[in-house]
C-alpha cells in the first residue's frame, strides 16, 4: 500500500492551524514522514490515519518546528503522541478536536 494521501478533514484542520504559505509544507510532511511509514501502520488508509495526524496536529499548535518535532515523536512511537494529545483513552476524541 503507498502512502495514504490526507483526508478532506486532515486538510481542512491544516488549513486552520497553518498560515497559507506553510499549508503545503505541512501538507507534504504529514503524507510522507506521517502514513505508512509508522510502525504498525502499513495498512492504514488517509481516515485511519486521522487519529495520529490530528494528534501531531494538535500538538504543532500551528507552528512548524513544532509539527517537525511531533511527527519526529510519532516516528518512535506513535502511542506517545496520542497521549500527550489526549487521545489515548478513547479512540474517537480526535474527531471533535477542531471542529470550527
Amino acid at each position: 500500500m503507498g502512502t495514504p494521501p490526507l483526508s478532506t478533514e486532515t486538510e481542512r484542520r491544516i488549513a486552520l492551524l497553518f498560515a497559507p504559505a506553510l499549508q503545503e509544507t505541512v501538507s507534504t510532511i504529514l503524507r510522507e514522514e506521517c502514513g505508512n511509514n509508522l510502525p504498525f501502520c502499513h495498512q492504514e488508509d488517509e481516515v485511519g490515519m486521522e487519529r495520529i495526524r490530528f494528534a501531531v496536529l494538535k500538538l504543532s499548535a500551528g507552528k512548524l518546528d513544532r509539527l517537525q518535532e511531533a511527527v519526529r515523536l510519532a516516528k518512535t512511537d506513535w502511542r506517545d503522541v496520542l497521549v500527550a494529545a489526549g487521545f489515548a483513552q478513547d479512540i474517537v476524541a480526535h474527531q471533535s478536536w477542531l471542529q470550527s
